[in-house]
């Protein structure tokens, strides 16, 4: 049960923060500024309300499956997860209260974008993060072995 339900939450969390940016990126490039409001709403409510608890699912059942689990892969998803915790909740959860309020607001300025870019950029950060731990994850559940080699 905690194996499935660390892959359930990860991957929501995972989802969530790829569905934040792409909305993001889309309404940036192809919306207009009441759209742009819309989405950072969005975002905020009910997506912080999604993500942070499948964030924290996906951690807490990480670190109870890895006390049973040892090597080079576990070490690598626990040297990963602090980074992904620190760039959620220092950088990216700041980000979007303050972009919604500032979308809400009408106030598009150059500090918007600044912060915009920023929130961007830390997102990239964490899905590649959050990608490597999926990859290695999949890796430890030996789900998709290498084809043994028949010895003619």
């Amino acid at each position: 049960m905690p194996k499935k339900m660390h892959l359930i939450a990860g991957l929501l969390a995972t989802l969530t923060i790829a569905t934040f940016f792409l909305s993001t990126l889309g309404v940036e490039l192809y919306g207009a500024h009441e759209t742009v409001a819309m989405v950072k709403a969005l975002i905020v409510m009910p997506g912080l309300f999604i993500l942070v608890p499948a964030i924290a699912a996906t951690g807490g059942s990480g670190v109870f499956l890895s006390k049973s689990r040892q090597g080079r892969l576990v070490e690598a998803k626990k040297k990963r997860m602090p980074f992904i915790a620190a760039n959620g909740l220092l950088i990216m959860i700041p980000c979007a209260i303050v972009l919604n309020r500032w979308a809400a607001a009408g106030t598009f300025d150059t500090t918007f974008y600044v912060v915009q870019a920023l929130e961007l950029l830390v997102g990239a950060v964490n899905l590649t993060l959050m990608g490597l731990n999926i990859r290695d994850g999949i890796k430890m559940s030996g789900r998709f072995r290498a084809p043994q080699k028949i010895a003619l």
